[in-house]
Parts: structure tokens; sequence; C-alpha cells
């Protein structure tokens, strides 16, 4: 599957539009409190566990776009933007948001 952020894939053509996908992940309350508090304590470095972290959870949510894109028949998806956002009570949740046109090419 082909994945793009714009708005077309350079040197294909679209054939059909299948529709708007989405795919979503949400990270637990430990993980937001401990991140922020983490972010806090870090000067100058990376939180290199907690990258992890945000990286399989977009992760995720893009595997749970593809394959909903695949079960409507797309084998490419464009338009993608990818949404962080803190949810629940007092922020205490991570969601990350994928959503995209699932196209045939």
């Amino acid at each position: 599957m082909i994945l793009s952020t714009t708005p077309q894939i350079e040197g294909h053509t679209i054939r059909e539009y299948k529709g708007v996908v989405t795919g979503e992940t949400i990270i637990g309350a430990n993980f937001v409190k401990d991140f922020f508090a983490g972010i806090r304590d870090i000067v100058g470095g990376r939180a290199g566990s907690y990258e992890k972290v945000l990286a399989e959870a977009k992760d995720t949510s893009m595997q749970e776009m593809m394959q909903r894109a695949q079960a409507i028949g797309a084998n490419a998806i464009v338009g993608i933007d990818i949404d962080y956002e803190t949810i629940g009570a007092n922020g205490s949740m991570l969601m990350v948001a994928t959503s995209g046109t699932a196209v045939v090419i």
C-alpha cells in the first residue's frame, strides 16, 4: 500500500476514490502522566522510551487505517494527516488519530 501526505502520488493516476479512512490509538493515563513529568525533568535531552511509545501508537493507528482502506478495495491512501490529542479527565490519555483518502491507483 502506498501512503502519502500529499493529495496525489507522483507518477500515478488516481483511478477511483474510495472514501475517507481513519485509525485511532489511545495510550493510557500512566503513560501521559509519566510523559509530562519526564519532559519537565529532561534538560536538553530526549526521552527515548517515550518517543518509542509514541512511534508505536502512530504505527498502530496507521496500520488500522491501512486495513480499513484494504477492506474497501484501495491500494493507496493520500492526504494523510496525523494528530496527537490529549483526552479524558485532566488530559489523562493521549490519542493518536490518522486519516486520509483511500484510493485506487
